[in-house]
């Protein structure tokens, strides 16, 4: 029951964490980030089970993480008020080619990295831009001002 406990209580810490990371950290880390997130791990592995290190106490660990995944997933689904605390909104950062300053503040986002999202989406101009829109995943959605949707490419291979 104690690695269950604990279990919970690290969840939440991690979750909060996230959050107050921002959409864009998420969305655009480097290197050293992805190796603290690992260590992050290792560290939160050790403080959930302790000296455990049998098989049930992992397996305890995992599925209490899941378990509270599972919850927070459902309150979104089941109350969509929620939805906004416990996954974010999407943010308008450019307007009719306007970039809105106060909503790249809010993200701690930079001219530069939306230009340079606008470069890996095919996009040259700002003027070309109708919307810009940083989504709750930290992706940046582009729509052209001549009507077309322009997404950056996925890392995941071809677009069907």
């Amino acid at each position: 029951m104690d690695i269950v406990l604990r279990a919970t209580a690290m969840f939440f810490v991690l979750f909060v964490l996230l959050r107050l990371l921002g959409k864009r950290e998420l969305g655009q880390m480097t290197p050293f980030e992805v190796v603290v997130l690992v260590v992050m791990g290792d560290l939160i592995q050790q403080g959930i089970t302790h000296n455990d290190f049998s098989l049930t106490g992992a397996t305890l660990a995992i599925v209490t993480f899941a378990f509270w995944g599972l919850v927070l997933g459902w309150l979104a689904y089941l109350f969509p008020r929620l939805k906004t605390a416990l996954e974010g909104a999407p943010r308008v950062i450019v307007r009719h080619g306007e970039l809105l300053e106060d909503n790249l503040r809010r993200d701690r986002m930079t001219r530069a990295e939306v230009e340079s999202e606008m470069r890996l989406a095919g996009i040259a101009r700002m003027a070309d831009v109708e919307w810009a829109i940083l989504e709750p995943q930290g992706k940046i959605s582009f729509i052209r001002r001549d009507g077309g949707t322009v997404n950056p490419p996925d890392d995941d291979g071809p677009a069907s």
